[in-house]
């Protein structure tokens, strides 16, 4: 595998307080309780504090190796967690959208939304072009 490059792939690292939490969470005696009730026995959340480490390491010493492997191991959980779609043989997936796939909504649909807020807002802020909403609106800050 080629070495990443660290614009198109280093989006995919969290941020290391993630990695922290996470093993954390699967640590946890609740998560405990839960994984033994739906697996039968405890997983094992090592990857969890190793990606920590790799991240720390990445960080702080800007380690390439470890990068690398915290690149890893994001695609690995990626392909774990998309592999029913990927194993999926029951729908046929779309090569391009319906022909009709913007045509309009229904009469029933339209006289629906005509009772909503939503539409009332929207027509009121198209009436009076968002302007004025904005010079009365108050801004609530907390701190």
């Amino acid at each position: 595998m080629p070495e990443p490059d660290n614009e198109v792939d280093v989006w995919q690292i969290r941020p290391c307080e993630l990695y922290k939490e996470e093993y954390n969470d699967c640590t946890s005696i609740k998560a405990r309780f839960h994984q033994y009730f739906v697996h039968g026995e405890t997983i094992d959340c090592t990857q969890w504090k190793r990606d920590y480490d790799n991240c720390i390491r990445w960080k702080n010493d800007n380690n390439s190796k470890a990068m690398k492997e915290l690149l890893d191991s994001e695609k690995d959980r990626r392909l774990k967690r998309l592999e029913g779609h990927f194993k999926n043989n029951v729908w046929a997936k779309r090569t391009e959208p319906p022909e009709d796939w913007n045509k309009p909504l229904p009469e029933r649909f339209v006289k629906e939304y005509e009772n909503t807020y939503l539409y009332h807002r929207a027509k009121e802020m198209a009436e009076n072009d968002g302007r004025k909403e904005i010079e009365n609106r108050t801004l609530c800050v907390i701190s």
